[in-house]
């Protein structure tokens, strides 16, 4: 396996990462940014006031998500599968 070859690898792994914490990190800053505004407007000092719609939410966005997610994943492992023979050098 050539330092080319690996570098792809873990490139192609970071997108994948990021592609796939992108949904679930989104929803959660834009429900964080909503309910921290409510909770500034109405002068509530409760910290756990954001954490359950937060919650709700992340658990609907994977539940919406989570099938494309886990193709993703099996699409690259099976491409990285399939690709050994290449990085070993064999063919």
């Amino acid at each position: 396996m050539s330092d080319a070859s690996a570098i792809h690898l873990a490139t192609q792994a970071m997108v994948l990462v990021a592609k796939l914490a992108l949904p679930i990190l989104g929803t959660s800053l834009v429900v964080g940014v909503f309910f921290s505004l409510i909770q500034s407007m109405t002068q509530i000092q409760d910290y756990s006031f954001s954490f359950l719609p937060k919650l709700i939410a992340v658990a609907l966005v994977l539940f919406f998500t989570g099938n494309w997610m886990l193709l993703q994943i099996q699409q690259f492992t099976e491409g990285l599968f399939n690709s050994i023979p290449h990085l070993v050098g064999g063919g």
